[in-house]
């Protein structure tokens, strides 16, 4: 039995590390643990809550947004503040518009490159005149000894693309890729000005007031990403998925225990109901929902029958048994109601920071997979009919067909907006005093899934300030029964025949998007100092 750690995991946000042990070339055993420690609920205690989102927006610089919506949600319902039309379409746009580049820039920057005998570029013998151009530069960068950020890498396998004229093609949308999402966080800058963390998002909807030429500005940008997806994208995801990798799929590579767990998104209707507030409103283009594993792992057959039962949300609580946190004497799981931020350094038996959350006492995938099941897309019932199955291929398909009819149907919105601009200035706010005492609750499927803040208020301030965010869900540690998180249940099972080359650990892994960023940070409140703490 050999123990192999990788730390940190590479092209991905924030502190990762992930160690496992290998018996006859298969993983037998699994930890995942963020490195380093997330306090900022204990930063906004005793703060005014209209300043949550704007600290909570803080928390990463890639799901800012996210959080920013989630936590504006959870103080109007703290509050009682309804949303106004134009508030939540410029939520939705700015949340959609960052949604989809979101999911390109994944699946081309920071997963692809584990697919991709990236040197196949050298032997491409074709005539296309872009492609002989990427051709120049990647060797123009090899001779030069500069091939970073393809480099360094893991040594490809079995199952890592080397056509010539495949990787080339990929790499050139890959650039194309970046190119774009520049251009994304131009646009949405449009709504909720300069890019990252939005100002103009606040309680009770949006500050900003664009002009029809804005909006016609905003479009054009709009169906330029829409062209990148239904014609780049979702095709190289298709092509590669029902592919090469497609064996990778009908072995369930890289699945966990079957639990799924959506909240649900972009509303298109009112927040009239005091019961839609938390969730920004009704009729979400996105439902929410939990699916408990109908059998052993990596082995469903079909989806279009699975029950989607409704999400309770007093069934999600988090332990701390092995994460560097104490609750209180006897306790061993909290609902984020009731959540508690207490460090303790020294804890026997911890190894990670992220606590463990945990709904009706199971784990949950959250995600793109996870949205794809509850939501039983059309695409993941054709995937499964071919023989694909849940786990890593099954992620990157869903991530595609998410981004296709958010970019698709998002162009309503925008229409909608400037038929209401057409009509007089937009009216994007509501407001409402901060009241004396009161309790939220604010949920968002963000890109990497399920994200939630509590808020509770007191005497005007804030009392308690709870955040469960996806990689907590997917990448925390086992909880009081000793049962593994999602990362570490994906990682049983996985082939590792080189033990100098674990590709295929960060093959899962990364297939999950990790971005623990939102999960951990740690500041001195008297220096501002950032702490940097060595646990041996």
């Amino acid at each position: 039995m050999t123990r192999i750690v990788v730390d940190p995991l590479t092209r991905i946000e924030g502190h990762l590390r992930i160690e496992v042990e290998v018996e006859n070339g298969v993983v037998t055993d699994a930890w995942s643990a963020g490195t380093m420690a997330r306090g900022w609920e204990n930063i906004l205690v005793g703060r005014d809550p209209w300043d949550a989102p704007y600290v909570t927006s803080r928390v990463c610089g890639v799901c800012e947004g996210v959080h920013t919506i989630a936590s504006n949600q959870a103080i109007e319902d703290a509050f009682g503040i309804e949303l106004t039309e134009a508030g939540r379409l410029m939520r939705n746009l700015f949340s959609a518009g960052y949604y989809v580049h979101d999911h390109f820039i994944h699946f081309y920057v920071l997963s692809a490159l584990d697919f991709l005998d990236i040197m196949a570029i050298a032997s491409y013998e074709g005539s296309d005149p872009g492609l002989l151009a990427i051709k120049s530069k990647i060797v123009g960068l090899v001779v030069a000894g500069d091939t970073s950020p393809f480099t360094p890498r893991y040594t490809p396998d079995e199952f890592s693309v080397s056509d010539p004229e495949t990787v080339t093609t990929l790499v050139s949308h890959y650039l194309k890729a970046v190119e774009l999402k520049a251009k994304s966080q131009k646009m949405l800058s449009y709504l909720t000005g300069i890019q990252p963390h939005p100002n103009a998002l606040m309680p009770g909807g949006c500050t900003a007031t664009p002009s029809v030429e804005i909006l016609m500005d905003l479009k054009k940008l709009w169906q330029e990403q829409a062209d990148f997806v239904n014609n780049v994208y979702v095709p190289d995801v298709m092509a590669v998925g029902y592919g090469p990798l497609l064996p990778l799929a009908a072995a369930g590579f890289g699945a966990t225990d079957g639990n799924y767990l959506a909240f649900p998104m972009l509303p298109q209707g009112s927040s009239a109901a005091a019961g839609d507030i938390s969730f920004g409103g009704s009729n979400p283009m996105f439902r929410g929902g939990v699916i408990k594993a109908s059998g052993p792992r990596g082995t469903l057959t079909d989806i279009s029958g699975l029950t989607i039962e409704d999400v309770d949300y007093s069934q999600i609580t988090e332990s701390v048994t092995h994460s560097w946190y104490d609750y209180p004497a006897g306790t061993d799981a909290l609902h984020p109601s009731e959540g508690v931020t207490a460090f303790n350094l020294k804890k026997e038996g911890a190894y990670s920071f992220l606590k463990a959350p945990r709904y009706d006492s199971m784990t949950m995938e959250v995600g793109p997979l996870a949205r794809g099941m509850v939501n039983k897309f059309p695409a993941l019932v054709d995937f499964f009919n071919a023989g694909g199955r849940e786990g890593v291929v099954a992620r990157h398909l869903c991530r595609a067909v998410i981004s296709k009819q958010i970019i698709n149907d998002g162009l309503a919105w925008i229409d909608r907006l400037i038929e209401l601009r057409l009509k007089g200035p937009l009216v994007g706010m509501n407001e409402k005093a901060v009241p004396k005492t009161g309790k939220g609750m604010g949920v968002w499927d963000a890109p990497r899934g399920a994200l939630g803040h509590w808020i509770e208020v007191d005497n005007h301030r804030i009392k308690n300030y709870q955040l469960v965010v996806p990689s907590t869900w997917n990448a925390g540690p086992r909880d009081e029964n000793g049962v593994k998180g999602p990362y570490e249940q994906a990682l049983i099972g996985a082939p590792v025949p080189d033990l100098d080359n674990p590709i295929n650990v960060v093959r899962i892994i990364r297939s999950f998007d990790p971005c623990i960023a939102c999960a951990v940070h740690l500041i001195d409140p008297h220096t501002n100092d950032v702490k940097v703490v060595k646990v041996s």
